[in-house]
Order: C-alpha cells, then structure tokens, then sequence
C-alpha cells in the first residue's frame, strides 16, 4: 500500500494562512472591476450600437493609457512591504504617500494628452464615423477621472504593502456598484447618454480615491508620518516604477501583436481569438491574486533580512500557482461545452474555440508559474531584471507571431506562439528564482 502523504508542516500551514489570506481579497477585488464594466456595456449598449462601439474604443483607449502606470501599485507594494518587514511602519507610510503624489504628477501630464489628443485616438483605434464623436465625449469626460484612477492604483499598492488586500476589495466593491448605479442614473434618469455614463464613472473613481485618501491620512496620522510632498521620495519611487514600466509596456505589445495578427487570419479567426483573449484574462486574474500575495509577502520577508523566509514562501506561492494552473486549465476544457455557446453561436467560430482552448488549457500551469514568480520579482524589487526579461521575451515572441499568416498555421500557430511566449517569459523568471542575486534584503533596496 502506498503511505499517506506527510502532514503539512507548521511553516507550510503558516504560508498558507498568509497566501490566502492576501490573495483571495486580492481576487475578488481583481474580479470585481470586469464584471462591473461588463454592466456599464450593457447599460450604454441600450442607446444604440454607434454609442456602445464609441463608448468601446474610448474605453480601449484609457485602458492603454492608464494601464501602463500600474507599477504604481506593484512598485508601492514592494516598497512599502520591506519598511513593514523592517518594523518601520512610519517609514512605510510615508513611501506610500510619495507614491501618491507621484500618481498625481504623472496623471497631469495623462489628462493633458488625452484631452488634446481624442480625436486621433479615436481614429486610431479604428473608431467609425459615427462611433467617433461618442468615443471622443467619452475619452475627454473620462479624463477628468484618471488622476483619481492613478491614485487609487498607488494607494491600493500602499494597502498591500500593509498586507492590508480587504480594505481594496470593499472599496472595489462599493466604488462599481456606485458606477453602475450613477451611470444608470444619469444615461437614462438625467437623459446625458454617453456623457452620462462617462460622468459617473469620473464620479465613482472620485469616490473610491476620496476613501483610499481618508484611510492613507488617517495611517500617517496615527503614524505621525507627513503628508507633504518629498522630492527625494517621489524620484525614488519614480526609480522604483521605471523598470516596471518597460516590463508592462512591453508584455502589452506582446498581447497587441497577437491581436494585429489575429485580425489579418479572418473574421472568424479574430472572433475566436478575442473570446479566448477574454478568458485568458479571467484566468490571469486568479493567479495575479496570488502574484499580488507574493509581493507583498516577499517584500515584508527581504526587509525583516529574512532569507529563509522569503525562499520557503517562494516554493509554497509556486506549488499554490502551479497547482492552480492545472486546475483552471482541467476547467477550461471539460466545461467548453457549457460556454463556448454562450460567448458565440457561430459554428465557424466554435470550430476555431474548441482548439485554441485545447491551447489556452495547455499554457496555465506555466502561466502559474509566471504570475507568481513575475509577483515574487516585484516584491523583492528586482524590477531591472523584469524589464529585461520582458524585452527579451518580446524578442522572441514577435517573429513568431508575424510569421503565423505567411506559415498557414492561422489561430493554431498563434496560439502556439502565445504559448511559447509563456514558456520563454517562465524560463527567465525560473532562473533568476533559482538564483540568489534578487535576494536583496533591508528596508530599502539600494
């Protein structure tokens, strides 16, 4: 007879508690933001298709704009997290409040840009001529909103940094339920249409920036941290980001090549591909949480000088993404049969889905692999050798996409690039785990 497996160890139950504990708020809060969007679609997309395909590009495109910023979260995280290992919670706070102004300096020069440059976004993105005018009211609405959007994503780094994953989730939770509600409000009960919906989304991210304000003054005040800006902070946390920057950018290009070559495959081609895009998406949001853990459990390790901690906490975080990895792909595919037809009736479409899944199915536990040790990275702070390793794996990604339509391999072979692009991106950030030289501890990484 085989012997039962050992019982878990105290320190295994203790990273455990510690994994869960971050990553499942972290979930529900990633979740959160899609579905509620998802609503704000079908609430425009009563007005007409003009307006949803307007409102659609504008969201694209703010979504680009914004999104690359997001190492305003990442790079506060592990900041923050280290201070907090360290058992200087004062220090901790007041580099999160340098990550908040330096949000604010940079969302001035995002809503510049975008109020002067809407209608040649709008274009770009292919907006038609009767879709252009609703996503240029859109985008320069909207704009009013991205410094509390930037905020928001630098004052949720300070949480996690805090090991505080909740306080986001309730926030999340509350701020797109008010959007929903406010865009409902003001599309049909004030009559604003498009603009309505893009006043409460500015009125709702409002909000939630005003909470994470009150709750990040409250923190310096208990911890008698100041509230003005310090330059010397701000230009590290800019140092901090910069790397992580380059990382983003570059994994975003990755993801927009793949989309530009779907595009020249074929209408069906394309369709399928966006839909597999889409839960590619939902599946990174699971194992982001546990990536989000890991900077924020890395980080507070490596200030304590904690070593050991910080190795142990890494296998665990591994065995929980790699795990996890293999349970989503085991979904993908025995439950295509209950999705693919809610996401298309077309046969041509569902003939492209059911093997591309097969693929999508096959990449998920590297792709566990990749979030946690991409989170593990962040928290340590080794943001240089992440923007190396994303350059380098765009490099290798690239030629392979572009030569899917000269090769005749369609959605397959870009899907298979895809994969390899997981595969690559995975191997770098395996050795660099293996590897002892991002282990930097103290509370600042010099």
């Amino acid at each position: 007879m085989t012997a039962p497996p050992p019982a878990p160890t105290p320190a295994r139950r203790r990273h455990d508690r510690e994994i869960l504990a971050l990553a499942i708020p972290a979930f529900g809060a990633l979740v959160a933001e899609p579905l509620f969007l998802m609503a704000d679609s079908a609430i425009v997309g009563h007005l007409g298709t003009p307006q949803l395909a307007g409102v659609g590009v504008a969201s694209a495109a703010l979504t680009t704009a914004t999104g690359v910023f997001v190492f305003l979260a990442y790079a506060t995280t592990a900041a923050v997290a280290r201070r907090i290992g360290a058992g200087d919670r004062r220090a901790a706070v007041q580099q999160g409040i340098d990550g908040i102004w330096l949000a604010l300096a940079l969302s001035t020069v995002v809503v510049a840009l975008t109020l002067l440059l809407a209608p040649w976004m709008a274009d770009v993105l292919g907006a038609s001529d009767t879709a252009a005018p609703y996503a240029v009211t859109y985008l320069r609405i909207s704009a009013l909103g991205i410094p509390a959007m930037l905020m928001v994503m630098a004052a949720t780094g300070v949480l996690r940094g805090l090991q505080d994953t909740r306080t986001p989730l309730v926030v999340a939770v509350a701020g797109f339920t008010a959007n929903i509600g406010l865009n409902a409000g003001l599309v049909y009960g004030a009559g604003l249409g498009v603009a309505g919906s893009a006043w409460g989304t500015v009125l709702a991210q409002t909000g939630m920036a005003v909470v994470y304000v009150v709750v990040v003054v409250r923190g310096a005040r208990r911890e008698q941290a100041s509230l003005r800006p310090d330059a010397a902070g701000i230009r590290a946390s800019a140092k901090a980001g910069g790397p992580l920057l380059v990382r983003t950018v570059s994994l975003r290009a990755v993801l927009m090549i793949a989309t530009a070559v779907a595009a020249r495959l074929g209408d069906d081609e394309v369709a399928a591909h966006q839909i597999t895009m889409t839960l590619f998406s939902f599946l990174a949001f699971a194992l982001d949480a546990i990536a989000i853990a890991g900077q924020a459990i890395i980080g507070r390790y490596l200030g304590a000088s904690d070593v050991p901690g910080a190795r142990a906490a890494t296998r665990r975080m591994v065995e929980w993404g790699i795990g996890s990895g293999v349970v989503l792909g085991l979904l993908v595919v025995a439950t295509r049969p209950l999705y693919v037809p809610l996401f298309t009736p077309d046969p041509a479409v569902q003939t492209q889905l059911y093997t591309v899944l097969l693929l999508l199915a096959l990449s998920q536990p590297v792709a566990g692999l990749v979030f946690v040790l991409d989170g593990v990275l962040m928290g340590a702070g080794d943001g240089p050798y992440l923007a190396w390793a994303a350059i380098a794996t765009l490099a290798v990604f690239a030629p392979a996409a572009l030569a899917v339509p000269a090769t005749g391999t369609g959605l397959t072979g870009l899907w298979w690039a895809m994969n390899l692009f997981m595969l690559v991106r995975g191997a770098f950030l395996s050795r660099r785990a293996r590897g002892g030289r991002w282990l930097v501890t103290g509370a600042v990484r010099n």
